[in-house]
């Protein structure tokens, strides 16, 4: 039977034949974890246009990890996300770090 066939008897849309079994779809992960441009980046996370493009100019272990196409730079949301986590505090940073130089440490 081929796909053709298939789809004429199934009322269904089949994408493609393989080992005899009939795909219904294809998932496609990067629709999932798209990439984004810098403004488009901008709007997911909340930050301005030029704080991303100085984030991925900054040191490579503080850097925000991108792909350079040409004059694009992209970036993949899972990394954005990952980079923006990396980031995450609780309470006064500057409190903290205070209790830390005097050898206080905060409770957990």
């Amino acid at each position: 039977m081929s796909a053709h066939d298939a789809r004429e008897s199934g009322g269904t849309r089949a994408v493609g034949l393989v080992r005899g079994v009939i795909a219904d779809r294809v998932v496609v992960s990067t629709a999932l974890d798209p990439f984004l441009s810098l403004k488009a980046a901008s709007d997911y996370i909340g930050l301005s246009v030029k704080t991303l493009r100085r984030a991925v100019n900054d040191t490579p272990d503080r850097a925000l990890p991108c792909y350079r196409v040409g004059a694009a730079i992209l970036v993949r949301r899972s990394e954005a996300d990952a980079w923006l986590l990396q980031r995450r505090t609780v309470g006064r940073p500057s409190l903290v770090r205070a209790l830390r130089e005097l050898g206080l440490e905060t409770p957990a």
